[in-house]
């Protein structure tokens, strides 16, 4: 709900501890007011009410955290707990709401936050993650010099914060409230480090294309000193430090082409802020600012994003705190710091904290193959891009939420990890028969029939289960006799060990005989068939052993004979989202798939996209579902803004003329 323009902002305050003192006191600077204070301790929460009224706010109430979020006061939340408090705090604050102020960093690991940035988005309701420094005049300053070339070209920055605590005692200190270095103070250096290369890159956010780090990793297993070595795309360079037991200048250098600029205090808190500028042919020279009270800023900001009825402020938008977030567990995992709730093996909750279920209204479409006794969303989800337990469980819950029941893996993905982080998931959800799992296995070298049994049984344990719904031989051995792979598939049916069975990147021929021999031998036959298919006519395949079903031929035997298709790269490896003409800078996508036949279907399905209010991409996956044969595409998002994206395609219903034009044929 948007707040009107020049109106007082009230805040409540979540979580009472030392950083909420300091907003606390910086407030009264802004249009902001504390009405409400919540914590999970009323002593603590009455005792900062009580501050709260030395400072000029004698109305604020003290009570618990759904207390604050329930009184009509409140406009926005500041929320100052400690790391793993914020997701729980975030969810239910935009439920209610409220605008959302969170301290850094927005969550422990990169799934949470495109959990929250989601939430966000989807409510309309603003969230900013609270780097005071992203609000301060020092660094629109700075930035201002990086992109007018003030240094030249930037190629090297140093950032480091890091101080020394005594005892290892407290949060800092404790796995179980995410402590350490990185997460609490490196999130400074880090984000400078982004937003300085992002603005001398000329781009809006930016990763590092390559992060190597090492640290220490303290007797209470939590960081207490950390270094990486960071290289952006166009080749600029960083040193970020960062400890709990050792001091360090807490300063930023910037090292360009022609000088240098050095900022004594970057996170732009304290006195003397400055910025040192140094180059050749000219006088060294220093801007300097006032302390500004800071975190009356960034109040200030939230406000103007809620009263303009938007989701996030410029300063510090969503898409970069999600840039930071997975940062943040790239140098944590380079340390291999990793906390116990988050380990492989760990019970991982949903980030709501409540029971997993579809969320009623959802466009998800389903079918049915016969002998899986399930039906399964016309989606399937590939589970091998994430890349942590935490990751793919934010993910899949997603994927669950908004309908899909279906998951395709393989023995060999990530050796092995991502079958374990699946199987993981689905036993934390309890929910292994409502999923359909597709199980691939024999792929090349191993493809025989004595690999497959062990593949299939190495899958199974792996993901702890029986069972596959659906197992598919990932590629084909013509070596091999077909009867030997329909025998032993057989075989591996009736003991219960495969509901369904079939073949990825056969040959149509080959699936035939495989058929025949089933006939004439009391066999189960290949139910299933998973080759590349989609809008775009393949002329070859991005990898070896692959097979395609692009060509009018194919496209005919599979309406003949009406045999399911789990289509794989159905959106062509991107060719709907990225492919141009003057574009030959990806070699793959250009060989398999630039013709002038497929960019004037690229050309049609964004003039149909055009006509249903949505990208080219779903166009080409509502082709794909609109096929007269069963299809079950498969898609791998790597995030949930990703999955949300290509779920579009299923609120596009094509008709048969429509499906035909779009292939050239009408």
């Amino acid at each position: 709900m948007a707040q009107q323009s020049g109106t007082t902002t009230g805040w409540a305050v979540l979580g009472p501890g030392r950083i909420a003192r300091t907003f606390l006191r910086d407030l009264h600077a802004s249009s902001g007011v504390v009405v409400a204070v919540g914590s999970s301790d009323p002593a603590r929460s009455v005792a900062f009410a009580e501050e709260a009224a030395e400072h000029g706010y004698p109305g604020a109430t003290a009570g618990t955290y759904e207390e604050a979020l329930a009184d009509p006061r409140v406009d926005a939340v500041y929320i100052a707990t400690v790391h793993t408090g914020h997701a729980h705090l975030v969810l239910a604050a935009l439920e209610a709401g409220k605008a959302v102020l969170c301290e850094k960093p927005l969550a422990v690991d990169h799934g949470t936050a495109m959990v929250l940035a989601d939430a966000a988005r989807q409510a309309g309701v603003p969230l900013i993650e609270a780097f005071v420094y992203r609000f301060h005049p020092q660094t629109f300053a700075l930035l201002d010099l990086i992109r007018d070339g003030a240094i030249g070209e930037v190629r090297h920055i140093d950032a480091s914060f890091a101080f020394r605590v005594e005892e290892r005692q407290g949060r800092l200190f404790d796995q179980a409230t995410a402590g350490g270095a990185i997460l609490d103070v490196g999130c400074y250096p880090l984000t400078l480090a982004a937003q300085v290369a992002a603005a001398a890159s000329g781009v809006a956010v930016i990763e590092p294309a390559d992060l190597v780090a090492s640290g220490t990793i303290g007797e209470t297993g939590v960081d207490e000193w950390a270094v990486a070595d960071l290289v952006y795309p166009g080749g600029i360079t960083a040193t970020l430090r960062t400890g709990v037991r050792i001091d360090d200048r807490n300063d930023l250098t910037i090292v360009g082409s022609r000088g240098r600029i050095h900022l004594p205090r970057p996170y732009a808190v304290g006195d003397d802020l400055a910025i040192e500028i140094a180059t050749t042919g000219e006088a060294p020279r220093t801007i300097t600012f006032r302390d500004d009270a800071p975190y009356a800023l960034e109040a200030e900001a939230t406000a103007r994003v809620l009263a303009s009825g938007g989701v996030e402020a410029p300063e510090m938008t969503l898409d970069e705190s999600l840039a930071a977030a997975r940062t943040l567990d790239r140098w944590r995992a380079a340390i291999g710091l990793r906390y116990p709730f988050e380990a492989e093996d760990a019970d991982v909750p949903t980030v709501s904290g409540r029971p997993l279920a579809a969320l009623p209204g959802t466009p998800m479409r389903y079918g049915e193959i016969p002998g899986v006794g399930k039906r399964i969303s016309r989606l399937i989800m590939g589970c091998d891009n994430q890349p942590d337990l935490t990751h793919a469980s934010a993910l899949f819950d997603h994927f669950v939420e908004h309908g899909g029941n279906a998951f395709d893996t393989a023995w060999q993905y990530g050796r092995g990890a991502y079958e374990q982080r699946l199987g993981r998931w689905i036993r934390n959800r309890g929910i292994r028969e409502d999923v359909v799992v597709v199980t691939k296995g024999a792929h090349t070298p191993f493809c025989d029939p004595e690999s497959l049994s062990r593949q299939l049984l190495e899958s199974l344990d792996r993901q702890g289960t029986d069972y596959a719904d659906i197992y598919l031989m990932h590629r084909d051995n013509p070596d091999v006799p077909v009867g030997e792979f329909v025998d032993v598939l057989d075989e591996h049916r009736r003991a219960g060990r495969v509901h369904v069975y079939g073949v990825s990147n056969w040959s149509l021929e080959r699936f035939d005989e495989a058929n025949a021999y089933a006939r004439a031998n009391g066999r189960f036959e290949l139910g299933i068939l998973s080759n590349h298919f989609g809008l775009a006519e393949a002329y070859d395949v991005p990898w070896a052993g692959c097979r395609h079903a692009t060509d009018p031929a194919s496209k005919r035997w599979l309406e003949d004979r009406q045999v399911p298709l789990l289509p794989w790269s159905s959106q062509a490896r991107g060719f709907f989202a990225r492919a141009r003409p003057d574009f030959t800078g990806d070699a793959e996508l250009v060989r398999c798939y630039y013709s002038d036949d497929n960019f004037e279907r690229l050309r049609r399905a964004t003039q149909l996209g055009d006509e249903f209010g949505v990208p080219a991409t779903a166009v080409a996956l509502a082709y794909v579902l609109a096929q007269p044969f069963p299809t079950f595409p498969l898609f791998g998002p790597r995030t949930i803004a990703e999955a949300r994206s290509s779920m579009t395609g299923l609120t596009v219903e094509l008709t048969p003329e429509q499906v035909a034009w779009l292939d050239l044929r009408g």
